[in-house]
């Protein structure tokens, strides 16, 4: 992939980390004609973040309960920095799978 096709689609890799909505803003803005392999590869680290995100806060639900561990709780930050680490990748025109779940799906 060359560069000026990343340059083209930054902004979007961006958008996509950003909430739910970011993410469906991006996907349906690069559909069709438009598609960009750049957007398309970090549309589908943030779909990965967004679902780790749901099971490690039913899962974290659920063991506080049981537990009364609360401290299980700060797991909920870990798709925070997820994000965080794929903008920042994005920003920098970079493909590189985020760690522990860039190789699933």
């Amino acid at each position: 992939m060359d560069q000026s096709t990343k340059e083209q689609g930054k902004t979007m890799a961006i958008v996509s980390y950003i909430t739910v909505i970011g993410l469906l803003i991006a996907y349906f803005s690069t559909r069709g004609d438009k598609e960009n392999e750049f957007v398309t590869f970090h549309i589908g680290q943030s779909l990965r973040i967004f679902i780790l995100g749901i099971v490690i806060s039913i899962s974290v639900g659920v063991l506080v309960s049981i537990t009364g561990l609360s401290i299980l709780s700060y797991l909920s930050y870990a798709p925070l920095v997820l994000m965080i680490l794929g903008a920042m990748n994005a920003n920098n025109l970079k493909e590189e799978k985020l760690p522990i779940i860039g190789n699933i799906g």
